[in-house]
């Protein structure tokens, strides 16, 4: 990679990166795969496909309705980019590994220096092949069925229009740097073939039914390329925005970039106005619309300013009175559960699980504090917790954290002790840092609101994690900027330095929500508003995109119809979704790893329509009472968001038995919880 600055690790570019190099990358519309001597054409370029909705494979049972998975082909060679000098011993490289985009080198065997480069951008308009002084072969696995040169649409820009044999058209458009064009000849079915030597850039890009309106957009964009993205933010009150931002080459030419479901919703009218009639499939977002301009600014007006520590009643953007007999009821579980050994139940193998348990904790101590108003109970477990806590600020847990310098980021020793690569998630691997993250920084928020003296010795250590998961500053020489978060999906993912056939991917959207609330709090916990600010911006954009993507009401439009009844994705993958975990195919599994843990946060990203459906879905008519351990008391935690009289009801009664508290639960936080969003009253 010849990077010495930090570079990304959970991107969509990895798989260029890692393993074998075979495995696609999705751009979004376009995927893009090194075709290494395989397929029809036999070439050794870099080939580009786009999927319809039409070719997706529904399983394991296609007629089932919801089906429980859908997957886009991959390998399907549409076009390629390749040159006569590539071949047997050539190589892919990568450069300029940042937030939104890397560069693809195709070198040839023994080559001090690439034959093409391609600068791959999220949401790019066409995708770009910089040809350095090579004879451009244009591939097709698919097969070229007519060739039609047309009529250039600016100076110094040769086009052809491709209809390929499955009956798509391509729109091809080559820049020479030196103006002089680019003839290309067909010499099979599979390939077309310039006559020599080109200096310049080729660019394709797919016209979805060759309509003419929209061949006239990608001519006014065409000759331009953006080279990476820039994003910045302002928040004033509780609405905020963001603006991605193109770096661009070739020519003055605006630029043409797709935009997602969620973008065009959130999208400033002044962004907005550059929105074309031109719409292709995207593998698992929807379609995605082409918009021309050289940066986008979105906004969103509701903010969750109001959220804190208590719990938050998405209606009333409060919490309700606690009743006194609900008082003591919670203050009766915290006697019990914040007696409990808390450096026991922490100190474990797992950064993750340990991570879990601190949490847990702190929600107890802080509702009996600020909700009961029982101080003294609060100090004692306060004091347990710091005690527990400063194993992992003193790096002496049983898998000490280091850093490692390859890739740039904190990092679990667990790996590297064991031989493991999968030990705790793949924390050593970059897999999860969010979650796992998540969990400490949101007790050292409730530490430090409840102490803030305590903040002075542990802030740098906290501030690392957020850090290495979401650090803001491409100035920052430890850590690359938002390893985790994707700001151009919404999103985060989890899969670190894993290759994968369909890309990366996110199991549970709670938790990556988590780690923006727990960062929103530790900035308020510390004074730090830009930090903060971030955290609410983020929560925002993700409440946008859980909603379109990831928690499907009845109505959604992104996903196919034949697979939204399953209310959630399960696992979002970039190429597919499967309505499973990675550790089961129980309902409450698949629901719940999408509500852990239920905290402030949750009413906000999980709207209360959306609750009603799932919860009618899988778990009413006593449904949920057949669900053993802890996962039933995740259910019901869930179901205080929409009826929490209910909740309460079950967390306070009689038989309540302790054996339905997952390992990051507690009685405590569930009753506060209920009886906070209006269950005592």
């Amino acid at each position: 990679m010849g990077q010495t600055s930090p570079k990304s690790t959970n991107k969509f570019y990895a798989n260029l990166v890692l393993g074998d190099q075979t495995n696609s990358v999705w751009t979004q519309p376009f995927s893009l795969q090194w075709s290494q001597g395989s397929g029809n054409a036999k070439s050794w370029g870099m080939s580009v496909s786009h999927i319809e909705a039409d070719q997706r494979v529904y399983g394991p049972n296609a007629t089932d309705i919801p089906v429980q998975y859908y997957v886009n082909p991959v390998g399907l060679q549409s076009v390629i980019f390749s040159a006569a000098e590539l071949g047997i011993g050539m190589s892919l490289t990568t450069d300029s590994l940042t937030a939104f985009s890397v560069n693809a080198n195709l070198v040839a065997k023994d080559a001090p220096s690439p034959a093409i480069t391609l600068p791959l951008v999220q949401g790019m308009g066409f995708v770009t092949a910089i040809y350095h002084s090579v004879t451009p072969f244009i591939d097709s696995g698919i097969f070229f069925r007519t060739i039609t040169p047309l009529t250039s649409p600016k100076a110094g820009v040769t086009k052809y229009r491709i209809l390929l044999e499955d009956g798509n058209t391509w729109l091809l458009y080559a820049t020479a740097s030196n103006g002089s064009g680019l003839a290309l000849t067909a010499t099979s079915n599979t390939r077309l073939q310039a006559a020599g030597p080109f200096e310049g850039t080729i660019q394709i890009t797919k016209n979805p039914g060759g309509i003419a309106s929209q061949e006239d957009s990608y001519d006014l964009a065409a000759g331009a390329y953006p080279t990476s993205a820039s994003l910045s933010a302002s928040i004033d009150g509780s609405t905020g925005s963001y603006t991605i931002s193109w770096a661009k080459g070739g020519t003055n030419s605006p630029l043409l970039m797709f935009a997602l479901p969620h973008h065009l919703e959130s999208m400033a009218a002044t962004s907005k106005s550059g929105k074309t009639s031109i719409q292709l499939q995207t593998t698992v977002k929807g379609l995605a619309t082409g918009v021309i301009g050289d940066s986008w600014t979105m906004v969103e007006s509701d903010l969750p300013t109001s959220i804190g520590f208590a719990p938050w009643n998405a209606t009333s953007s409060s919490t309700q009175g606690i009743s006194v007999p609900a008082q003591q009821k919670i203050n009766a579980a915290a006697t019990s559960e914040l007696s409990q050994d808390m450096d026991a139940q922490s100190n474990l193998n797992s950064m993750y699980y340990s991570g879990k348990a601190l949490s847990k904790f702190a929600l107890a101590i802080y509702a009996v504090h600020d909700l009961t108003g029982n101080t003294d109970l609060a100090q004692a477990g306060l004091g347990k917790l710091k005690q527990a806590f400063a194993r992992f600020a003193s790096n002496t847990q049983q898998f000490p954290l280091v850093y490692e310098s390859a890739w740039g980021g904190i990092v679990s020793t667990a790996s590297y002790a064991t031989g493991d690569s999968g030990v705790d998630f793949g924390n050593t691997y970059y897999n999860d840092h969010h979650f796992h993250w998540s969990y400490f920084i949101h007790a050292a928020s409730i530490i430090g609101y409840l102490d803030p003296s305590w903040i002075a010795a542990n802030k740098d250590w906290v501030n690392s994690l957020v850090r290495d998961a979401a650090n803001p500053s491409p100035a920052d020489p430890y850590f690359p900027v938002s390893r985790s978060f994707d700001w151009y999906h919404g999103h985060s993912w989890a899969k670190g330095l894993f290759d994968s056939g369909d890309g990366k991917d996110q199991e549970s959207t709670s938790e990556d929500a988590l780690f923006s609330y727990a960062m929103k709090m530790w900035g308020h916990t510390i004074g730090d508003t830009a930090m903060e600010a971030r955290g609410n911006l983020m929560l925002a954009v993700q409440k946008r995109a859980f909603q379109n993507y990831f928690l499907m009401e009845s109505g959604n439009v992104n996903q196919p119809g034949n697979f939204v009844g399953n209310k959630v994705t399960g696992i979002l993958f970039e190429n597919k979704c499967d309505h499973v975990t990675y550790f089961g195919a129980n309902p409450e599994y698949i629901e719940g790893i999408h509500m852990i843990p239920t905290n402030p946060s949750s009413g906000y990203t999980r709207n209360q329509n959306f609750v009603k459906e799932e919860w009618a879905t899988y778990f009413d008519n006593g449904r949920v009472d057949q669900v053993a351990g802890g996962w039933r008391g995740i259910l019901y935690s869930n179901l205080a968001l929409i009826d929490p009289k209910a909740a309460y009801d079950w967390f306070s009664g009689p038989d309540f038995d302790p054996q339905y508290l997952d390992d990051g639960a507690t009685l405590t936080w569930y009753l506060a919880l209920s009886a906070g969003l209006g269950g005592s009253t």
